[in-house]
């Protein structure tokens, strides 16, 4: 099967360095193994830093780990900028910026725990999936 690209919400980059047992850190795997590509703007990677730090403590990580992390998520990652804004259009405006590069980047996935808080963004071609959901894709 080809590489899928999708947009990876923090809410599973987060489960996913919490806890090896869910499907979360399947997907990071899958991410790592190279069977999902994930796009990435330069807002959604302040956003993955900014939580990663501030969650040093809860996931055991060190600042030096959490740099690893975040170059390899751009080594493996396709950068995509973001020149036309969707805004708003999300229940929560934070959102917005996760909406927008999926559009940019003509990704159909969105991955994340928060299904509700991108409800309508079928009407963009985007399915927003949980962790389990997009294993479920990729088998």
């Amino acid at each position: 099967m080809s590489q899928i690209n999708i947009v990876l919400d923090t809410s599973v980059l987060y489960a996913g360095l919490y806890s090896s047992k869910g499907a979360s850190y399947r997907v990071l795997r899958a991410i790592d193994e190279g069977r999902i590509k994930i796009v990435i703007s330069t807002a959604l990677l302040f956003e993955y830093e900014e939580i990663l730090r501030r969650n040093t403590k809860d996931l055991r990580l060190s600042a030096q780990q959490i740099e690893s992390i975040l170059d390899s998520l751009c080594a493996k990652g396709e950068h995509q900028a973001v020149y036309y804004l969707w805004r708003p259009f999300l229940p929560d405006p934070k959102d917005d910026h996760v909406l927008e590069l999926a559009v940019a980047a003509s990704t159909r996935y969105i991955v994340t725990h928060n299904i509700r808080d991108f409800k309508g963004v079928d009407v963009f071609g985007i399915r927003a999936l949980t962790p389990r959901e997009m294993l479920e894709e990729i088998k």
